[in-house]
């Protein structure tokens, strides 16, 4: 009941305001209401969309296939709003997720309240190259975390984007862009952050949270941001080609996975320790071609956590190591064929798992990433257990 509220109270707030602005229509995929005001002073897209996931599962040992589980789920179901306010050099975005699995998650640290907001954050370009960032949004983490979930290459992402990656936070951010010579482009992003995730309401736990990215474009930009899209839709003329490394510093993080996973809690409260991430990663593109991989890392200073007498209170921060290579061409008819390799590995005090992941991939956009129906089929490999997963997802994107 809570969501449809929130829907319905969102699209009278569009409504009321309307009647004294100036509409415009768009094609499919362009935002169902785009508002400006008369005096220019605003604007706001209205966006929505959602995915409707099929899977099924199977236990895979003796070479015999058992144990089949299946499910259909609204995977994820949005409403976006997007524009500038004041003035087109000062630009907003607000994310809400709807669907049971986008505001999974609440804990006492969020109030015990479902997580609906996704993205909620300022962008204000104050000079030349230099765009400040505040608010809630995703770290400039690895790239296929970035990378929006509309606008991916298989039905969902890898098992080390599930293990390794730093997700969304509260807090600064400051952008930049420099060109050098004809086509040498260099960006740098900085990140100071809550540490904790999103939507916490009871203030900082441990420390702050410190990230920084560099990303090199040998060839020059891409187009239409297609760096941080899956496939090459629009089948790139000329190579391109983007090489990144993160640095991530979570002083004091008081959860499993950085500023994601379960809280660590002892007697005294909740035990900290240091956690640092590096990610590196790559996009090519060239005729339909796509190639992307990604490489992660995490340490803490002490990943078990220990109440005041230094007993072990069975938390362990995940550290250890992850892989993801994934390619696919793009044919004339808009048909994608893509496959996916991926590898996690722990360290033996975590008691988790290695595990391998093996994925092809069909796609068919009927009107790029806005219209497009994606089935994938994968192998998981671990030390314990061995399974095959099949699933069907369509999405939609007004």
């Amino acid at each position: 009941m809570n969501k449809k509220i929130i829907a319905i109270a969102l699209m009278l707030f569009a409504i009321h305001f309307s009647s004294s602005q100036t509409i415009e229509t768009s094609t499919f995929g362009k935002g169902l209401l785009n508002l400006k005001a008369k005096d220019s002073s605003w604007t706001m897209k209205l966006g929505a969309r959602f995915q409707v996931l099929s899977s099924s599962s199977w236990d895979y040992s003796d070479q015999k296939l058992s144990d089949q589980t299946t499910n259909t789920l609204i995977r994820r179901s949005r409403l976006k709003f997007d524009g500038y306010a004041f003035s087109p050099k000062l630009v907003y975005k607000l994310e809400i997720g709807l669907s049971n699995r986008d505001i999974s998650g609440g804990s006492k640290y969020t109030g015990n309240t479902p997580r609906y907001v996704m993205d909620a954050v300022l962008k204000w370009k104050f000079y030349e190259n230099f765009v400040l960032w505040f608010g809630q949004t995703k770290l400039p983490g690895n790239r296929e975390r970035v990378i929006s979930s509309a606008n991916l290459q298989f039905v969902d992402r890898s098992i080390l984007n599930s293990r390794f990656n730093i997700d969304r936070d509260i807090g600064l951010q400051l952008h930049h862009k420099t060109a050098i010579g004809n086509s040498l482009v260099m960006k740098e992003i900085v990140s100071i952050s809550q540490g904790e995730g999103r939507n916490v309401t009871t203030g900082n736990q441990g420390g702050y949270q410190y990230t920084g990215r560099l990303e090199v474009f040998p060839f020059g930009e891409f187009d239409k941001k297609e760096d941080y899209m899956g496939s090459d839709l629009l089948r790139t003329k000329t190579p391109k080609l983007s090489l990144a490394v993160t640095y991530d510093y979570n002083q004091d993080a008081v959860r499993t996975r950085s500023n994601m996973g379960s809280y660590m809690e002892n007697d005294l409260g909740l035990y900290q320790t240091n956690i640092s991430t590096i990610f590196a990663d790559f996009m090519f593109k060239y005729k339909g071609l796509s190639i992307m991989g990604e490489y992660a890392k995490r340490n803490a200073d002490d990943p078990i956590a220990k109440n005041s007498d230094g007993t072990e209170t069975g938390d362990i921060v995940l550290i250890g190591k992850g892989y993801n290579i994934q390619s696919g061409y793009l044919l004339k008819n808009n048909w994608e064929f893509s496959g996916r390799y991926s590898n996690n590995e722990f360290e033996e005090i975590t008691n988790a798992d290695r595990m391998n992941s093996y994925t092809l991939g069909i796609s068919k956009y009927f009107v790029g990433h806005k219209l497009k129906l994606q089935t994938d089929f994968s192998y998981l490999n671990s030390e314990s257990n061995d399974s095959v997963l099949a699933r069907l997802q369509v999405e939609i994107h007004f």
